[in-house]
């Protein structure tokens, strides 16, 4: 536009002036110094001066002129909006305008300086329109030799492309090449249609689509028609823009660019984002059977199973046998490091999958049952002095441990509570066993106490009772050895869970544990677990209460006697 012309002179008249006024103040004579503006020869002789030494006085008010010849780059960004308003833009064969170009080149520039002079970078409507003019007409001139694409000597056929945006593209292109490829073209231009619009011999079809989503994939979808090797132009494409000609191509009829999308989508990796644009395109267009079923296997399990290759045992294989053999893998791996990094990776993904239907309880339990196996008889041996393998029962243990917490975030973990609350065999001779190989044991009940104590884990009182008549007692002595060998074991919730276990059992049981743990906490501090707002609760619930409950019947009949004296 004439503004901004007039606003590049400026700074160009700008620029020169300064360098003028550098020379003369360099002791330089000019023929020019007659035209040197007042305000940069004040600027000069504050430089001579002696401004830019830091050691010196600044100079007096009277040397600073703050009146400026020419609008700096900021006034000239925030006065863009206003100088260039959203007018459409056309292309003609892939050249834009003169006024669009200085536009377009002003718009870049200013992108550039918004992404140097800050952080993050912001583009107007103005630029992203500008940048889009600037790539298209790259596009449409830039060609392989012998290439006839938008070629104006041998086309018959000018098409315009108009965007919601206001882009207007004009294309030279060859009706029997968008014939021969687009069903969308070949009905447009058939014959019928040739001989209605009868134009001169020299004189070309005039085609208009209005309304594209997007003009420059529409052109390279178009491009493709003219390529001989659709397969290695895909590769110089990235997801996104595949997806988009994609689109097109469904949409215009382009068949054999819509086969090489999706040989190219099934064949490139892709990103989480991407695999979710995908499956949502790839199930808008109902391309079935053209080879979408080909891209979804990919991410899809019915996919896989209604396919012909693959592995027989895999496409049958339902998501319960695999998981349970994942499970088995992990249970049964030789690298500790590892196993505990395949725990938390298969933990992380049970659950992400809230429906839970991906691994019966059944399988759950049978894992479990192994486990448990192992670990009675490794233990039973300790107990007897065999210490052969004897650090199978913290591996063992730590297992349990960790089917357990999948158990518990599935809310299944009531039938291993009645279990672990029966291994009796095992408390009896808990003893027998080195402590530093048996705590491992102690942090089961631990989360089982957790558990209950959360409400995660719900079961009936007799089967809570038993549980502390059997494990209480090997836990407080494991606990010290727990507490210095477990790393990121939380003392304050695993207390918390052991005073909200008992405080769900009648008020007599609760009498009996708490009584129990008084004695031994006072001859053992620090190797007890400290469950004293607990044991806070239980006396406020069997003294105070029982004292009002017991007050209740002589307020009743004093109050029934004042009633009766009235």
């Amino acid at each position: 536009s004439a503004s901004r012309i007039s606003t590049v002179m400026d700074l160009s008249t700008a620029t020169a002036t300064t360098t003028t006024g550098s020379t003369a103040a360099n002791g330089y004579s000019s023929p020019r110094d007659s035209s040197i503006p007042s305000s940069f020869t004040k600027f000069n002789s504050a430089l001579t001066a002696g401004l830019l030494n830091p050691m010196s006085p600044p100079p007096p008010p009277a040397m600073l002129d703050k009146t400026r010849s020419s609008p700096t780059l900021f006034e000239m960004m925030a006065s863009e909006a206003d100088t260039i308003g959203r007018v459409p833009v056309q292309i003609q064969n892939g050249v834009l305008p003169s006024s669009s170009s200085s536009s377009s080149s002003s718009s870049a520039a200013a992108v550039a300086a918004r992404t140097t002079n800050g952080n993050h970078l912001v583009i107007s409507a103005q630029d992203k329109q500008a940048l889009a003019m600037q790539r298209i007409s790259d596009l449409l001139v830039i060609r392989s030799p012998g290439n006839q694409f938008n070629d104006p000597t041998s086309s018959d056929v000018k098409l315009t492309l108009s965007s919601k945006d206001g882009i207007i593209i004009t294309m030279c292109v060859h009706r029997q090449i968008l014939v021969a490829h687009s069903r969308f073209f070949a009905m447009k231009l058939s014959d019928r249609w040739s001989k209605q619009q009868l134009p001169p011999s020299s004189s070309p079809y005039i085609v208009e689509i209005s309304d594209c989503d997007d003009v420059e994939v529409y052109i390279e979808t178009l491009m493709l028609m003219y390529c001989r090797d659709l397969r290695k132009k895909m590769m110089r494409h990235d997801v996104s823009r595949v997806l988009g000609i994609l689109k097109v191509s469904a949409a215009i009829g382009f068949d054999a660019g819509v086969l090489s999308c999706l040989e190219y989508l099934e064949a490139a990796p892709w990103s989480e984002d991407e695999e979710y644009r995908i499956a949502s395109l790839l199930s808008e267009l109902h391309l079935e059977n053209v080879g979408a079923t080909e891209v979804l296997r990919r991410v899809s399990v019915e996919a896989s199973s209604n396919g012909n290759s693959g592995s027989s045992n895999g496409g049958g294989s339902s998501n319960d046998e695999v998981l349970l053999n994942l499970l088995h893998i992990v249970l049964e791996g030789k690298d500790e490091k590892a196993r505990r990094d395949m725990k938390t990776l298969v933990s992380k993904m049970l659950r992400e999958n809230s429906s839970g239907n991906d691994l019966r309880k059944e399988s759950l339990y049978l894992a479990c049952d192994g486990c448990l196996h192992k670990l009675k008889r490794q233990f039973l041996q300790a107990a007897e002095s065999d210490l052969e393998n004897v650090d199978q029962i913290a591996r063992q243990a730590d297992n349990l441990h960790w089917i357990l917490d999948i158990l518990i975030d599935r809310q299944i973990a009531e039938d291993f509570l009645v279990m672990w609350a029966s291994l009796s065999e095992l408390s009896e001779v808990h003893g027998k066993v080195p402590v530093v190989h048996r705590f491992e044991i102690s942090r089961v009940t631990a989360r089982i106490f957790v558990g209950i104590g959360k409400g995660q884990i719900l079961t009936r009182k007799e089967v809570r009772c038993l549980l502390l008549r059997n494990w209480l007692k090997p836990f407080y002595d494991d606990f010290a050895w727990m507490r210095r060998a477990s790393k990121g074991l939380d003392r304050y919730l695993i207390e918390d869970g052991l005073s909200n276990t008992i405080l769900t059992l009648p008020l007599a049981w609760q009498q009996e544990f708490f009584l129990a743990w008084f004695d031994r906490f006072l001859n053992s501090n620090e190797d007890c677990p400290n469950i004293q707002r607990g044991f806070e609760v239980w006396w406020r619930r069997a003294f105070w209460r029982r004292k009002e409950e017991s007050q209740e019947p002589a307020r009743l009949r004093i109050i029934a006697s004042a009633t009766e004296n009235s």
